[in-house]
């Protein structure tokens, strides 16, 4: 039976997390938890997103919480290390912290930088991870197709595995995808995906390669499994940031797909400097064990939110709540 609006109000803990790194522009993250009958899950849509992507968030935050999860075909997830849009003279300190992972996904095109700064922290990376390891870029859709034309032809020389959403939209992906066909970078989607009305368009589309998914944004754990059954295309699953709570769901939506062909963006609780637990799910030689988080009584109360923050995510969660 899912909870209603008191019985979340009441188990709700709004919490402010520092980032060990600037990440998408912020040094904290805020998020809801719950504590369901299931153990304990996260509401986190980031603040600037709208009720009514938000309210997918809160749907995925409950069946975690309140419904039994699914079954499960493997108990740890192979990891990708997460590099920020760091200067390249800070790259080896951030490798350091995923421990054993082959795979890097790198920021490219942050706001304020040029390709030259993007070339030199791939470069970093490269350098960082040896000739074996692989490495794939993410964009956020900050390029045009002229632009991601050209960055392609600028980064290829660092053997790349695929670059995430490297345009805005599904035209411009399909495009890209057709002038660079010869070059073979395969295109992946996330933002095509997880903020679009119809998630298998971009498959119907033709204009990618690869599916990020993300278990929040989509609405659970479920709907990440119904659209990896519906699509041909190999999936890719990724956090948003998230404690490791979050972490949590995303592995259980991982370690329930039939097909995994490719190391997961779940390691991300690493670019925290604060989590929820005394033992947060950390990459160890390369993969992540599948399992609930416990959340740590005293780091609820240190890392509690101000009551004004605290006021406006309960706001929020009434909001969200009335559109399921």
């Amino acid at each position: 039976m899912e909870p209603t609006l008191n019985e979340l109000r009441n188990s709700a803990h709004v919490l402010s997390l520092p980032l060990a790194v600037k990440f998408r522009g912020i040094w904290s993250r805020e998020i809801m938890l719950f504590k369901g009958p299931q153990g304990w899950t996260e509401f986190s849509p980031f603040v600037e997103y709208n009720d009514d992507e938000a309210v997918h968030w809160l749907k995925a935050a409950i069946e975690f919480g309140w419904s039994a999860a699914a079954p499960l075909v493997r108990d740890s997830v192979m990891v990708n290390a997460t590099i920020p849009a760091v200067d390249a003279e800070h790259v080896p300190a951030v490798l350091a912290h995923f421990d054993g992972c082959r795979t890097a996904k790198v920021k490219v095109c942050e706001s304020g930088q040029t390709l030259a700064e993007d070339i030199a922290r791939v470069k970093a990376v490269r350098a960082g991870m040896g000739p074996e390891g692989r490495i794939r870029l993410d964009a956020n859709g900050g390029w045009n197709v002229d632009e991601a034309e050209h960055a392609f032809h600028a980064l290829a020389e660092f053997d790349l595995e695929y670059v995430e959403q490297p345009c805005s939209t599904l035209d411009e992906l399909a495009e890209l995808r057709e002038r660079t066909h010869y070059m073979d970078i395969p295109i992946a989607a996330d933002e095509s995906i997880r903020k679009a009305q119809d998630p298998l368009a971009v498959a119907q589309a033709v204009a990618a390669d690869i599916l990020v998914l993300k278990a929040q944004p989509l609405g659970g754990i479920s709907s990440v499994l119904e659209i990896a059954e519906q699509v041909s295309l190999p999936v890719v699953l990724s956090s948003a940031l998230e404690s490791s709570v979050g972490i949590s769901m995303g592995l259980h939506a991982a370690a329930a797909l039939p097909q995994l062909e490719y190391d997961c963006g779940l390691g991300t609780a690493s670019l925290l400097a604060a989590d929820v637990t005394k033992k947060p799910l950390l990459a160890q030689a390369g993969s992540i064990s599948v399992q609930r988080v416990d959340v740590d009584e005293e780091m609820l109360s240190s890392l509690a939110a101000p009551p004004d923050t605290t006021a406006w995510w309960q706001e929020r969660l009434q909001r969200c709540y009335a559109l399921l």
